[in-house]
């Protein structure tokens, strides 16, 4: 906001009354003839006045007509944000005088079209969500001001996607917590159906309404004023509306969270329609704080049904394999859901085939974060009814020899090294070092599959506590696999590589390598991950002039992947929004209504945004840009919460290209 302030486009951000606050940057002039002004009530320098003041400007606000409302609207807002946890606006009313105004922007469109009103029903709900946001005090509040039904008029569509947006997230606040959840749980049917609409169409729907639209001038000015405030150009808000677009799935899947970590509605979220498009929602990198998708799954396979319903799903257990295998910040999530799946007795066969050729390659991660002994954990389940002697039969051959590598690495081969002497180690890591050597020279020479052959000697016998020395092998043998075109080969050996290094995910020409391994299988967002990792290692590191040249080929690699992976990628593969988004509920009468009064709505909206005057009275200089908090996880999520920032790293990586 200071730097929108330095340019002079918008009036200083309005602020609560505070004794720490200097209240005399507030947006508006020093003498004001309106007693009833509601920024001239919060610079009263007496609590009881003032509360009085604010109190009765809550109730007369739906009450009136005034073009200001917008300014004062904005201003609450601004207060919300800065401070969710203050208990004086709550305590005065302000979740009635909230509903009184989504109710009037719904219920009277010819208000709502009037001067600058259109804000209002935004703000609004926004304000809700806001004070909902960490105190469960406030959220009882809310529901006893009747909060609810207005929020979900907004989550039907009745005004545009931009409403629905902050109504998903204030409902989202109200289902976390115990206390108001059954309030919410008193439409679950339709508020699950809404919110997995929400995640499965929204990016279509933002993209045709706003992104897909190149005029500028032929936008919804509205939602312009609230992306960006007209600062910055078209670059500008299409960036927000992709920030605002992975929010609104974002925020829809953690609604349905709060539904599936009680075990509630599950019949609808897992059917395979929903569950084959779930494991494809990730939030782009705009994307910082959820797991999106992921994160709904595994809380899936905390229950029963769920596990039931995801290991029937290909699609899904494709999706888990690739990202236990990536650097993805969530990569944790990708391993608990399989480890989840192998462990129940139910599923455990018949996932067990699908995901053993991707978990062996894992089986020596140490930790990820402060997720500590994965590999072990891996193994464990891997391993779990299995003996030498036992003759599974399994489609893939493959299976059974990779249950008997993973016990001879992690049982057999381990036990005879613990009589191993110190001595010998040495002794082995000088051959090794050898053998290492004359592979290099075979690897220049051009002699790739003799180089391959020697790798794989040097590490049939480098023992295990050589991790670092086994790390360089993997490494260099999975280069040879690229030249030799076998891909998958150089995934496995390029992961194995990055879970012997400390910490995880951190050897650079490893990460290097399986990004053009991913790039040449496909899997654009597994590359793109690998590929940021690996420069955003390099500018931590002291560069030299080759590691630059390779950084240019990364740049390269990465404005290839970003393309591909761009949130809106599919919807613009899509000349009409799909077919889902118009399968709002049950296609009843009242739906047919909604939509009629939505698309009377948005012709109105454009007839007054093309026959406006650019210098109009009912200027907009008080509205603030919005800035979001991030995706807060609260009570009742099965779901553990680890802090990682790679993901906000790698954006400004890719923003720097």
């Amino acid at each position: 906001m200071d730097s929108l302030k330095k340019k002079g486009n918008i009036t200083p951000n309005f602020i609560p009354a505070n004794p720490t606050i200097n209240t005399a940057n507030m947006g508006l002039a020093q003498n004001c003839a309106n007693p009833c002004c509601f920024f001239c009530i919060m610079k009263e320098p007496d609590s009881s006045l003032r509360r009085a003041g604010m109190a009765s400007c809550f109730k007369e606000m739906p009450l009136r007509d005034n073009r200001e409302d917008v300014l004062v609207l904005s201003g609450i807002w601004n207060i919300a944000m800065a401070q969710p946890d203050d208990p004086e606006l709550p305590s005065l009313g302000i979740f009635d005088c909230m509903v009184s105004l989504i109710y009037k922007g719904i219920n009277d469109q010819e208000w709502l079209l009037r001067d600058q009103n259109v804000y209002i029903p935004y703000y609004a709900a926004h304000v809700i969500g806001s004070y909902t946001m960490n105190k469960v005090e406030f959220a009882e509040k809310a529901v006893k001001s009747g909060v609810i039904p207005p929020l979900m008029e907004l989550l039907r569509g009745k005004i545009s996607w931009v409403e629905q947006r902050v109504a998903v997230r204030a409902l989202g606040h109200l289902a976390s917590y115990e206390r108001t959840f059954k309030a919410v749980a008193a439409y679950e049917d339709e508020v699950v159906k809404l919110a997995m609409l929400l995640a499965s169409s929204c990016l279509d729907v933002v993209y045709v309404n706003f992104v897909g639209i190149k005029d500028m001038h032929k936008r919804l000015k509205y939602h312009s004023d609230l992306l960006t405030r007209g600062v910055g150009g078209i670059e500008m808000e299409n960036q927000k509306a992709e920030e605002w677009a992975s929010q609104l799935q974002c925020w829809s899947i953690y609604l349905l969270n709060c539904f599936a970590c009680k075990e509630r509605s599950l019949n609808l979220i897992c059917k395979q329609e929903f569950l084959k498009e779930l494991c494809k929602m990730w939030g782009g990198l705009v994307n910082h704080t959820s797991p999106a998708g992921v994160g709904l799954i595994r809380i899936l396979c905390h229950s029963k049904i769920g596990r039931k319903s995801i290991s029937g799903c290909k699609e899904i257990l494709e999706n888990l394999c690739h990202l236990s295998r990536s650097s993805d910040d969530w990569q944790y999530v990708g391993i608990d859901c399989l480890i989840l799946l192998l462990k129940d007795p139910d599923t455990r066969y018949k996932v067990l085939e699908a995901t053993t050729l991707f978990l062996i390659d894992l089986v020596e991660l140490k930790s990820l974060g402060d997720r500590s002994n994965l590999g072990e954990a891996i193994t464990n389940a891997l391993l779990l009814d299995y003996k030498p002697s036992s003759k599974l039969r399994f489609k893939n051959s493959k299976v059974q020899g990779a249950l008997q590598e993973i016990w001879e690495l992690k049982v057999g081969k381990r036990e005879r090294e613990k009589m191993m002497s110190e001595e010998k180690v040495e002794g082995r890591r000088v051959l090794i070092e050898l053998i290492k050597q004359q592979a290099n020279r075979l690897f220049r020479l051009g002699g790739i599959e003799a180089a391959v052959r020697s790798y794989t000697e040097a590490l049939d016998a480098c023992p295990l506590k050589l991790r670092k020395e086994r790390m360089v092998l993997y490494s260099n043998r999975a280069q040879c696999h690229l030249l030799l075109g076998d891909p998958d080969a150089a995934i496995r050996d390029t992961t194995r590589a990055l879970c012997l290094c400390t910490p995880a995910n951190c050897h650079s020409k490893s990460l290097w390598r399986r990004s053009q391994a991913y790039d040449m299988k496909g899997l654009a967002r597994e590359s793109l991950m690998d590929c940021l990792m690996f420069v955003n290692g390099c500018i931590n590191s002291e560069m030299t002039n080759k590691q630059e040249k390779i950084s240019y080929h990364a740049a390269r690699m990465i404005s290839k992947q970003m393309e591909k992976t761009w949130l809106f990628a599919g919807a613009q593969k899509r000349p009409t929004i799909s077919d889902h988004v118009k399968e709002v509920q049950d296609s009843d009468e009242e739906d047919y209504e909604t939509e009629r009064w939505n698309e009377e709505l948005e012709y109105k909206l454009i007839t007054k945004m093309m026959t406006e005057k650019k210098s109009t009275a009912c200027s907009l200089s008080g509205l603030s840009t919005i800035i979001e908090e991030p995706l807060k996880l609260k009570e009742g999520n099965k779901r553990p919460e680890l802090k990682m920032g790679r993901r906000r790293n790698r954006v400004v990586v890719a923003q720097s290209m």
